[in-house]
């Protein structure tokens, strides 16, 4: 067993133990993952939609490749979507030699199987860190890669588990005694999705492709150290209460059928739009390394039309150090 390993292994425990309030549920910080450390995390996602729940579980994989730079895949599940886009998303009809091509507000609710989503790949490179006595400021770059496809339905991107696409951004986290502070800003560039949707008219299915709109995301977030006030052992368990602020801005989309038809905008779910939602959630942490959160979603300031509220989020996760031979 390496000992640099288990040495690196041994701060970063602590370190989870001081610094335990800027381990956000829904954003990360600036901080990366030790080097030679892997860590996994699953997540549920759940909220109500009409008279069913729509779901998203996501593995997350993640590994300290140098000291700086943290790499991460996810591998989610969700019943969101299906592979063809749901009635009424465009139609069309004729008067006379005039085919005249309309979006509309299409049925909520509908039942779609659960199907594997894709892969997510993220990574993030810390460049600079100013450490003091239970105090830091870290800044870090992030890169985001997405291959997930289906048939999602609004404007709004979301890499995770609705588009394919990339996007990167800037991480800045501030922690002070049991306060951290961690502001996050970047883009979401989405590709688009080529389906089919259904005829109202009962004919075939008809070629689609829906590109989505290209999104600004600022989310800011906040971590308190509850409990305990003062660590005698790093065996002690940790309580930490989070608000987090999660905002998007995003453009309108575009539909195109058979490959030459614009179809035109009528619908606020593929218009442009922007939105704040807050997460208050609290979390738990286990022995220094185990961690559970739980958080739940509410619109703050208009909403999104990619989800309904309230959002129900709970993650499990555990990080581990790498054997090696000698």
């Amino acid at each position: 067993m390496h000992r640099k390993i288990i040495f690196s292994f041994c701060l970063w425990c602590c370190s989870t133990g001081l610094f335990a309030q800027e381990l956000f549920p829904t954003s990360e910080p600036a901080s990366n993952v030790p080097k030679g450390v892997i860590g996994a995390r699953i997540t549920e996602e759940s909220y109500k939609e009409v008279s069913l729940y729509r779901n998203m579980i996501s593995c997350r994989l993640m590994y300290g490749l140098f000291s700086k730079l943290t790499v991460m895949a996810n591998f989610t599940e969700t019943n969101h979507h299906g592979i063809d886009f749901p009635a009424n998303l465009a139609s069309h009809t004729h008067v006379g030699n005039q085919t005249i091509f309309t979006s509309g507000n299409f049925t909520r609710g509908v039942v779609y199987p659960y199907l594997f989503t894709g892969v997510d790949l993220y990574a993030k490179f810390r460049f600079f860190t100013r450490d003091g006595e239970h105090r830091h400021l870290r800044m870090a770059l992030y890169g985001e890669w997405s291959n997930v496809n289906v048939a999602h339905d609004e404007a709004e991107p979301t890499l995770m588990d609705d588009t394919k696409g990339y996007g990167g951004g800037l991480i800045t986290t501030v922690l002070k005694n049991h306060l951290a502070v961690s502001f996050t800003t970047g883009f979401i560039l989405p590709g688009k999705y080529d389906g089919n949707s259904p005829d109202l008219a009962g004919g075939p299915l008809v070629p689609t492709t829906l590109t989505y709109g290209k999104a600004w995301i600022y989310n800011l977030s906040f971590g308190y150290l509850l409990y305990p006030a003062h660590y005698h052992d790093y065996d002690e368990p940790n309580i930490n209460v989070y608000m987090e602020f999660k905002g998007k801005s995003y453009g309108e989309a575009s539909i195109v059928q058979y490959g030459i038809k614009s179809v035109p905008i009528q619908t606020p779910l593929l218009e442009a739009g922007n939105y704040i939602d807050v997460f208050p959630g609290i979390q738990t942490i286990l022995h220094s390394n185990l961690r559970i959160d739980f958080c739940m979603g509410f619109p703050l300031y208009n909403q999104s039309y990619a989800h309904f509220y309230p959002i129900y989020m709970f993650g499990i996760q555990r990080y581990f150090f790498l054997r090696k031979r000698k």
